[in-house]
């Protein structure tokens, strides 16, 4: 990517993105931003282009057959206490974070870097745990959300002190390193940056999926992204790989799966959220993205359920996850840390 595009992309996600409600972001360092260039972003209506050339295979958007039990959990920004807690309530890990879930699938709806300190050592067990359960018959399934993406771009607004160390070691940086990046942040981009060692685990994983008739996205999907989640998925996974020159248009737009608030407030379109559903022939949305501060809340008669409860310790909202088992109401499980 040039320079010139890749600093006022940055730019565009700088001032787009709001971070959860009532927060600020946590970095002592400025965004890694240059002077504008003209560039404005994407429009919410413009058309994900194609992922044209990339040589990562496809991840079907809908998983073959339901699973028997559906546990799905939100934003964990770095907190790894927060994801053990979980994924303990859920069944899914045991004492020694091993997967312990059987045939149990479970979905983390992306958001799993920055504002806390663990963000490598997260990464780090979700590769082992996707590995246990499929073994085990069961499956892990993290999601890509926009703090995945930001990162990639060098918006490092939201990362902690230590987690601007925490990549220390990575190999190079397979994408040029943007410009004007401080010599403190390049082992950062050097892992997380389009191609590094762990952009590319992130570039295994989808940013929507569709698990029995319940669609799973960070943000959700509003009906004019209905009919393109897999361009969204292959531009979003390509340009993590590093095969992409451009960073997809999920990323700026404001309206994508990965960014928009449609879902998350408490005045919700239903009728718009249903027009998705029916395009998708789904029954169910799940959604993250917007912190409910009193826990996990459903809307539209239990057709949308917002999962992101600030779990962190940074933002101190409860620990809870929300399990759809075939033939039973949704049910919120509850941990402590």
């Amino acid at each position: 990517m040039r320079p010139a595009v890749w600093s006022a992309f940055v730019l565009v996600v700088v001032a787009c993105d709001r971070g959860h409600p009532r927060e600020a972001p946590t970095a002592t360092s400025p965004p890694v931003v240059a002077p504008a260039t003209g560039i404005t972003g994407s429009s919410p209506t413009m058309a994900e282009p194609a992922a044209t050339g990339c040589t990562l295979a496809p991840i079907a958007l809908r998983r073959p057959a339901a699973p028997h039990r559906l546990v799905a959990v939100g934003d964990l920004h770095g907190d790894l206490a927060a994801m053990r807690a979980v994924l303990r309530a859920a069944g899914a890990i045991d004492d020694h974070d091993h997967w312990a879930g059987g045939d149990l699938v479970v979905v983390q709806t992306g958001d799993v870097l920055d504002r806390g300190d663990g963000e490598r050592q997260i990464l780090d067990l979700s590769a082992r745990l996707e590995t246990e359960a499929k073994a085990a018959g069961g499956a892990w399934i993290p999601l890509i959300g926009n703090h995945e993406l930001m990162n990639s771009v060098g918006d490092f607004r939201y990362v902690t002190a230590a987690g601007m160390r925490a990549f220390d070691g990575a190999p190079p940086p397979a994408a040029p390193t943007p410009p004007g990046l401080p010599e403190a942040m390049r082992s950062r981009f050097a892992a997380l940056g389009p191609g590094g060692s762990y952009a590319k685990q992130l570039a295994a994983h989808a940013a929507v999926t569709i698990v029995g008739d319940t669609v799973l996205s960070h943000a959700g999907v509003l009906p004019a992204w209905a009919g393109r989640l897999d361009d969204v998925n292959a531009t979003a996974r390509c340009w993590l790989d590093g095969q992409r020159g451009e960073p997809p248009t999920s990323l700026a737009a404001q309206d994508s799966p990965v960014r928009t608030r449609a879902y998350g407030g408490d005045t919700v379109d239903c009728a718009q959220l249903h027009a998705a559903l029916d395009a998708l022939h789904a029954t169910r949305m799940v959604v993250a993205h917007t912190v409910q501060h009193g826990g996990i809340t459903s809307a539209c008669d239990g057709a949308l359920w917002r999962i992101d409860v600030g779990m962190t310790q940074m933002i101190g909202g409860p620990i809870e996850a929300l399990e759809l088992t075939a033939g039973v109401a949704p049910k919120v499980l509850h941990g402590t840390r």
